[in-house]
Parts: structure tokens; C-alpha cells; sequence
């Protein structure tokens, strides 16, 4: 895609425990299709264009692997990321601490832009049992200034959302916004309610 055909473009990270679903939700936003997807090697690349309020923008997502062994590689994939998905498995307790304990540390660490998005993604809500509550991860967003949304790339719920508040939210923070375009305002993008764009609850 030439730079021409699109306003702006960013770069999003979906990072979390391998097996939490990163790469399904993935594959579910840019094909609308699911696979029960082996652990990412290293670091996948994905781009896809979409339309927020007239304004056009090239998204360029990585899905970065979840196992230690690759964590040096892919902590240099925060830098120069513009939004972030912190994904966890609302079925594995230990899927949601880490990103207490090592992911959002990452995050801290490594990230160029002081007003990086981010989104804290409650995954799989279509298995039972569940151990993590609806209102712990919320309480995690709130605590680290994220959005919060709960979602299945098996049965194609919350996908879109989650990457449409993401986008909505990188437009509206004009730090985030690189390249310069006379006929773009973000006074003119066509905002949902605020209360729907920062807690899909």
C-alpha cells in the first residue's frame, strides 16, 4: 500500500502468555476466520487497512510470542508501537497475573510513545470454567490507564471491537499521530460515546 492511500498508520503489539489467543484473535480480525493456532515462533506480521471517520489508516500488527525463550527478541518490538493489547485467557489465573507481573513491566521499559494506547483483552470467554472476573480485569485497565474488553476469536465476539476502540482511541491522541494531513481533524472523526469506546463492559 502506498503512503498516499492511507492518512496515518500504526503500529499495534498484541502481547501476553503463549496460549492465551493472540494469534487467533489475530487471524479472526484480518481473514474473519479461526484456527486453534500453534505457539507464534518469534514474532508474526500482519497489516490491514481501515476507515475511522473518513480518516484512512494502514495498521501494521505483530503478535509477539508468549514463551520465555523468545522474550529478549520481542521486547524490542515495543519501541516505536503506538497501541498495545495486553491478552490474557479469562480460564488461566496464571495468564492474567503475568501481565501484572511481566508484561506490563515490559510495557514500561521498552515503549517509545509515553501516550501508547492500551487495551487489556479478557480472551476466550467461551470456555468454561472461568478464573478470572469480568470486574478483576477491569479493575487491571483502570489501574494502568487502559481500555478494558472481553472477547472470542473461536465464536467472533468483541474482535472488532477491540481493535476499533483501539484505533479510535490512537486518532484522538494527537502524539500518536505522525504524519500531517490538511483534511484531517480529529474534531471532525465521528466519536461513539465515551463511556462505550473506554469500557466495553
Amino acid at each position: 500500500m502506498a503512503a498516499s492511500e492511507y492518512d496515518e498508520q500504526f503500529k499495534i503489539l498484541l502481547v501476553g502468555e503463549s496460549g492465551v489467543g493472540k494469534s487467533s484473535l489475530l487471524l479472526r480480525y484480518t481473514e474473519d476466520t479461526f484456527e486453534d493456532l500453534p505457539p507464534t515462533i518469534g514474532v508474526d506480521f500482519q497489516t490491514k487497512k481501515v476507515t475511522v471517520g473518513g480518516f484512512r489508516v494502514k495498521l501494521t500488527l505483530w503478535d509477539t510470542a508468549g514463551q520465555e525463550r523468545f522474550r529478549t527478541l520481542t521486547s524490542a518490538y515495543y519501541r516505536g508501537a503506538h497501541g498495545v493489547l495486553f491478552v490474557y485467557d479469562v480460564t488461566r489465573r496464571e495468564s492474567f497475573e503475568s501481565l501484572k507481573e511481566e508484561w506490563i513491566a515490559e510495557l514500561t521499559r521498552y515503549s517509545t510513545y509515553e501516550d501508547i494506547i492500551k487495551v487489556v483483552v479478557g480472551n476466550k470467554i467461551d470456555l468454561k470454567p472461568r478464573r478470572v472476573t469480568k470486574e478483576e480485569g477491569q479493575l487491571l485497565a483502570r489501574d494502568i490507564g487502559a481500555l478494558y474488553i472481553e472477547s472470542s476469536a473461536k465464536e467472533s465476539i468483541g474482535v472488532d471491537a477491540t481493535f476499533l476502540d483501539l484505533v479510535e482511541a490512537m486518532v484522538h491522541t494527537p502524539s500518536l499521530c505522525t504524519r500531517q494531513n490538511a483534511n484531517f481533524s480529529v474534531a471532525n472523526l465521528n466519536s461513539r460515546d465515551e463511556a462505550a469506546t473506554f469500557c466495553n463492559c
